[in-house]
């Protein structure tokens, strides 16, 4: 049933939607028509009109398709199980396809929960009212992930500069350790993307390394948490891969409320995450972590922000766009490709005749 509701999450914006909540805003900064920011803090307020306050009875989550969606299904049930017993309602998990989708399924109301990869956030925040509250972590830290280059370890590319005239995959438009931190920051180190090197878009961070890995690209940069969780699952070897290159680092993951929750119900689901702690089989899917800090959109998406002001890239509807329908031509050409059927395997070439000795 979640399943068929959520199976047109990328719809065209419903019409009329701001109209009533924000005719009077003053101030809404980036954000979209339809949420208003009157307390300046980034993300929209709560509706000041009740009636607008959803307390739903079933509460859905989703988590950022970064890696295979069907990987965090059962990654995440503990969480979900937790949260069912801490509210008093159901909590189900749909598994999206898209960064796209992911943001227009908040943006319809269909999204309650839900944890946004980092760059991602942005185009949340602005264009679906998300209110990020928190970020995965252990006892010490939150954790933060750094842009890595990885390439083959056979390779002659050894630095930055060495990209020059090579296929790199970018994983979308819209990442930041995929894309657009590497526009900021390479051109630093002597090398700018499309300029000096073919950009290829991946569709994904395990797409990236995997293509890496079998030869398809030459390099990648990708998020250094995501690289990490697949040589701890066995998907690649760390033999076989180096890292030539890093970044400072940046916050991983955002987990964010439907900012027109009800008060109580939002502050609820906040507490229930603060309070949960990763049973061992979740904390080591998970990079370790073990529970989930306060964080808010403000302070600790700041360098993300920064980095998208460096490449000009705004987090505006126009930009997201041009982002869904990348993503949707990027999905079209893998399953064309899936579909094809496998070349036939050429004959055997006949041994030669055995000399008569």
């Amino acid at each position: 049933m979640i399943r068929m509701l959520l199976a047109t999450a990328a719809i065209a914006l419903l019409p009329g939607l701001a109209a009533a909540q924000t005719a009077n805003c003053s101030h809404r900064g980036a954000l979209d028509d339809a949420y208003c920011d009157e307390n300046r803090d980034l993300v929209a307020d709560a509706p000041t009109d009740p009636a607008r306050l959803r307390n739903p009875s079933t509460l859905v989550f989703a988590y950022t398709p970064v890696e295979d969606p069907a990987l965090y299904a059962s990654q995440f049930r503990p969480l979900l199980d937790y949260l069912t017993q801490c509210t008093g309602k159901r909590v189900v998990y749909f598994q999206v396809t898209s960064n796209a989708a992911q943001v227009e399924a908040m943006r319809s109301g269909r999204l309650h929960i839900a944890g946004f990869s980092t760059g991602p956030t942005a185009f949340a925040v602005n264009l679906a009212g998300a209110v990020p509250f928190a970020i995965k972590g252990n006892e010490r830290e939150f954790e933060s992930y750094r842009v890595v280059v990885v390439t083959r370890a056979n390779s002659d590319i050894r630095t930055l500069a060495d990209l020059r005239g090579k296929r790199v995959a970018h994983t979308s438009a819209t990442s930041n350790s995929g894309n657009l931190a590497p526009r900021a920051l390479f051109p630093a180190a002597g090398v700018t993307p499309d300029t000096d090197y073919r950009v290829l878009f991946s569709g994904g961070h395990d797409r990236s390394v995997m293509g890496v890995n079998a030869g398809d690209f030459d390099a990648a940069p990708v998020a250094s948490d995501v690289y990490n969780r697949m040589i701890a699952r066995g998907q690649v070897q760390a033999a076989n891969l180096r890292t030539i290159w890093q970044s400072d680092p940046f916050p991983t993951s955002s987990f964010a409320l439907a900012h027109d929750l009800q008060p109580e119900l939002a502050q609820r689901i906040r507490q229930c995450f603060y309070d949960f702690r990763f049973p061992a089989s979740m904390s080591r899917d998970l990079g370790g972590n073990d529970r989930f800090w306060p964080a808010t959109y403000q302070a600790q998406w700041a360098p993300v922000r920064a980095v998208a002001d460096a490449v000009n890239a705004p987090y505006t509807r126009a930009a997201f766009d041009q982002e869904s329908r990348r993503e949707l031509e990027a999905e079209a050409r893998r399953r064309a490709a899936q579909q094809q059927p496998a070349a036939p395997a050429a004959p055997a070439t006949p041994a030669p005749a055995a000399r008569p000795q």
